[in-house]
């Protein structure tokens, strides 16, 4: 499996799964078929509400946790220092490990100056290996970053072949950062499955349209975690390693930027979804 190195030395894989929708029972059995087709990344959530299907699957599989990288996030409702501490320690008994691999702040929103400095202790602590965040976008994301004290490593955004964050690449490169995609198959768009550019580049490899998107992510340096809960589909997404893109393919590609996104985290409609989330979708509730 193809890694990159994060600012702080840490390896990642380049390619992961993600469990974005899956319930607890299901995540768990999703989360056993993506480790035996040999994704080695899985990407969870509190707010995802699986961290404990994610756990029972780490329990299960029989791969040793140091050749696993699980990533999860903080959610608004366990936003501030001491809120945000615990529930990091919660996640970690969910997923049933001594440590978390990467740790983000999931939506920029509540107290995430907190909640970062939570993530700081925890990453001193060896409870976190490296930590990141996720939706942070232009003054917000500069702000914080100028402002802490252990330098996040990851931003994950949402970033497929139509909207490639061209603009935030070359920011967070100053910071030394690197890019984590979600929705990298355009979560799920039938517009990305029919694209005839990418078919076409497919064609001559023999490969999907999905996989051409993937390996176009992965080959910018991107880190791309599909997801599917169809384990032949999953085997097909994880199936990228035995072909290159030419640089006049990759270029092809980078001209289908549209730079729109699906999700506005600006629009003060998706703050007030997002901070009722607990309320409408918190099974415990």
């Amino acid at each position: 499996m193809k890694t990159i190195k994060l600012n702080n030395g840490v390896e990642m894989p380049v390619l992961g799964y993600g469990v974005f929708l899956v319930n607890s029972e299901e995540c768990e059995r999703c989360a056993l078929d993506a480790i035996e087709v040999g994704y080695r990344l899985i990407d969870t959530a509190q707010a995802y509400y699986n961290e404990d299907g994610v756990g029972r699957a780490i329990e299960k599989c029989g791969v040793p946790r140091n050749e696993l990288f699980i990533t999860t996030k903080v959610w608004i409702s366990n936003a501030g220092e001491e809120k945000a501490f615990r529930s990091i320690g919660e996640s970690l008994r969910k997923l049933k490990t001594d440590y978390i691999d990467l740790l983000l702040i999931h939506q920029p929103f509540g107290d995430y100056y907190g909640t970062y400095r939570a993530m700081e202790r925890a990453y001193r602590d060896g409870m976190v290996r490296a930590i990141g965040l996720s939706n942070f976008y232009d003054a917000r994301f500069v702000d914080l970053v100028e402002n802490v004290e252990v330098k996040p490593s990851v931003l994950q955004l949402e970033t497929h072949v139509f909207s490639q964050q061209k603009r935030m690449r070359e920011l967070i490169n100053d910071y030394g950062m690197h890019l984590m995609a979600w929705g990298p198959l355009a979560q799920g768009s039938d517009r990305l499955f029919t694209d005839e550019t990418l078919k076409a580049i497919g064609t001559k490899y023999g490969k999907t349209n999905a996989q051409v998107a993937l390996k176009f992510l992965t080959s910018e340096g991107i880190v791309a975690i599909p997801k599917s809960i169809h384990k032949d589909r999953m085997a097909s997404n994880f199936n990228i390693a035995d072909f290159e893109l030419t640089e006049e393919d990759k270029e092809t590609i980078r001209r289908m930027d549209t730079g729109k996104l699906k999700v506005d985290f600006n629009d003060p409609d998706m703050a007030r979804y997002l901070l009722e989330y607990d309320k409408k979708f918190n099974p415990n509730s």
